[in-house]
């Protein structure tokens, strides 16, 4: 029995989407705990593991760009753009809907032969080019994991009760 391998697009959008869940489930966690423990929901969003790490804020936001560049590029389209302007747990969750409402219109056959697509584009520190599956395989999921996994761990440091089951969502 042969199996074959993911497609490119089972390799990437489902799973953004599936973490992108979670991430809004551990948010929603994070809110309660500041509204049962008196803590300025605000702070929270605003809390960073490092003086030189992003804030949870951030966090959220650079996975949604991870996720939403990684899914556009490998479909062949424009990255969309979201101002990264949210500073309440309402606002991340929107940015988190709106993430997945974008992937959830990307369709298997846009990643069709992506796996080989040339991809370039530029970071501040400069230009970066792949092919499409050491993109996605090498850069966008270590990256998006990264956000998530610091977006958690800035939670359990500040005492949210969370752990890997939360993280993963099993059943």
């Amino acid at each position: 029995m042969t199996q074959t391998p993911p497609s490119m697009y089972d390799a990437s959008i489902p799973v953004f989407i599936r973490a992108l869940t979670r991430l809004s489930s551990l948010l929603d966690k994070g809110l309660a705990h500041a509204r049962v423990h008196g803590i300025d929901p605000e702070e929270l969003v605003g809390t960073r593991l490092a003086e030189d790490m992003y804030a949870l804020s951030a966090q959220v936001q650079r996975a949604s760009d991870t996720a939403k560049a990684a899914g556009a590029r490998l479909a062949g389209i424009d990255v969309p753009s979201f101002p990264d302007t949210e500073t309440t747990f309402p606002e991340l969750q929107e940015r988190i809907a709106k993430t997945i409402a974008f992937l959830n219109t990307l369709r298997p056959e846009q990643l069709e032969g992506s796996e080989s697509r040339h991809i370039a584009f530029r970071l501040p520190n400069g230009p970066l080019s792949f092919d499409g599956k050491t993109f996605l395989l090498s850069f966008s999921l270590p990256n998006f994991f990264f956000h998530v996994t610091t977006a958690y761990g800035i939670l359990r440091h500040k005492g949210v009760r969370i752990g890997k089951v939360d993280y993963l969502g099993l059943p």
